[in-house]
């Protein structure tokens, strides 16, 4: 059985401002912007130390995140695509 890409998952959608400051200029594939928020976590070194698939916001993140702290990696997908469109 040969796995293909979703394409939902490679479709480039604008970025809203506050996801562009943290993953550059759009349009940008929703695979491509969850890499890019993972190297900005780990450049920033935003993961929690005891449970690694926990993310700890910075005021830019905070802002995506709707003002939480602290999300698991799960959520944070979730929460991002309100910036995508």
């Amino acid at each position: 059985m040969v796995r293909t890409a979703n394409p939902a998952l490679l479709k480039p959608m604008q970025l809203s401002p506050e996801l562009e400051a943290v993953t550059g200029k759009g349009p940008m594939s929703r695979g491509e912007v969850v890499k890019k928020l993972w190297e900005y976590i780990k450049k920033n070194n935003l993961q929690n130390p005891a449970n690694k698939r926990n993310i700890l916001a910075d005021d830019k993140l905070k802002t995506l995140f709707g003002g939480k702290g602290e999300v698991t990696m799960f959520e944070m997908t979730k929460l991002v695509s309100p910036h995508l469109k």
